[in-house]
């Protein structure tokens, strides 16, 4: 059974920096892609930022410039730098992975909450 774990998740003050870590397991197959996306009351599940298994990278314009994903092939985890953060980043950040089998896996979300 896969599975998908976030964790780094907290209160932050705007302006603040926050690293979220996400550990998959469970597959025999490889990951594709593997990214984080959020989710903030009211509003659609939007793209944070992918990477791919190369190493190929794609944020979304709200944080664009604020944000670094990175990844460990061996591991099968990724990271997420964000910096300077806004109010409005406020919101449940999920760990997705695609594999190549081309099943596709969600985490539970962990909450981030940008406030002073």
């Amino acid at each position: 059974q896969v599975q998908v774990v976030e964790s780094g998740g907290g209160l932050v003050q705007p302006g603040g920096s926050l690293r979220l870590s996400c550990v998959t397991s469970g597959s025999i197959f490889r990951i594709n892609t593997m990214g984080w996306y959020r989710q903030a009351p009211g509003k659609q599940r939007e793209l944070v930022a992918t990477i791919t298994r190369g190493g190929r990278t794609n944020y979304g314009d709200s944080v664009k410039g604020r944000s670094t994903i990175s990844r460990d092939n061996a591991e099968n985890t990724v990271d997420l730098q964000m910096n300077s953060l806004k109010p409005e980043d406020t919101a449940v950040y999920y760990c997705y992975a695609q594999y190549s089998n081309s099943r596709e896996y969600w985490g539970q979300g962990t909450q981030v909450t940008v406030s002073s």
